[in-house]
């Protein structure tokens, strides 16, 4: 599969097809306000909560910065023609018809969802199971900062990467390595190539780009939906399950707002119920 027989398209990765840039958005400070009738011990949280703060947002500026670089050296090599483009039609029909590798480098979340038949599943990130001092913050701040809402768990990389890719693969095969997005896969083919890989496939806009006849999946859901999640997905509230309900009409969306009808119910009832306890507690404390 040389790249003179596969269409090469030019590529400019934008910001809104980014899986790795950090979501997560901190409240304001600015509600607090330091008065005389502080204690010291409400001082010195105020000044530990200002601290953390400013450690996360440092982080945050760090993440950036590298997410920019790194999109610098991946526009590079596509722009060299070290990583050849394919889009997932281009993919299917070499894996098809070709017999191609395809590598899956998504993590275990959106790999069990959907997967391309005879594709060979490593991932570069993969869910982090940890449950010690350096992970459980993480966890909780991924969750708060919109884990909740999109499903997204929090990712570790695999070390092993490297190794699992050449205990399969030999340096001179042709590699189509895809992922959900496109990015992780970009940053996949980036380590393979300085590992010494030279006939690099990538699948641009990643599986969720796929028509649903570009490859054969399996799988308990469409290879679309394999990287939602969370309380958007419960609720249908996600691009691709919206796309879904144009073409299937509204009784793809009915489920969907019989669902959020529900939530709403579940809500009063809780909001009832703590009403009443908070009276019952009021009662007692009363007598």
């Amino acid at each position: 599969m040389g790249a003179a027989s596969l269409p090469i398209n030019s590529v400019r990765l934008t910001n809104s097809t980014s899986n790795f840039t950090s979501t997560s958005h901190y409240a304001s400070l600015s509600f607090l306000k330091l008065t005389p009738s502080l204690t010291a011990s409400k001082t010195l949280s105020l000044k530990s909560v200002v601290r953390v703060q400013a450690e996360t947002e440092d982080y945050e500026l760090k993440q950036m910065r590298d997410m920019a670089a790194a999109r610098k050296r991946w526009e590079a090599l596509i722009r060299d023609g070290k990583v050849k483009v394919l889009t997932p039609r281009e993919a299917g029909y070499a894996v098809q018809l070709s017999n191609k590798p395809l590598l899956d480098v998504r993590p275990s979340n959106e790999h069990n969802k959907a997967w391309v038949r005879g594709s060979t599943w490593i991932p570069i990130f993969d869910v982090d199971k940890r449950l010690d001092a350096g992970t459980i913050p993480r966890k909780v701040t991924n969750f708060v900062m919109g884990g909740w809402w999109s499903g997204l768990p929090t990712l570790s990389y695999d070390s092993q990467f490297l190794a699992k890719v050449e205990e399969k693969f030999p340096k001179d095969a042709e590699l189509i390595v895809a992922c959900q997005k496109g990015l992780r896969s970009l940053a996949a083919c980036e380590l393979l190539y300085n590992a010494g890989y030279g006939n690099l496939f990538w699948v641009q806009g990643g599986l969720e780009a796929a028509d649903d006849e570009d490859l054969i999946v399996e799988g308990p859901m469409p290879l679309k939906f394999a990287g939602i999640g969370g309380v958007s997905e419960f609720l249908g509230w996600t691009d691709q399950q919206r796309a879904a309900a144009a073409k299937e009409g509204w009784a793809y969306r009915l489920v969907f707002s019989a669902r959020l009808l529900g939530v709403f119910l579940a809500a009063d009832a809780l909001y009832l119920g703590a009403q009443q306890i908070g009276r019952y507690i009021q009662d007692i404390r009363s007598h």
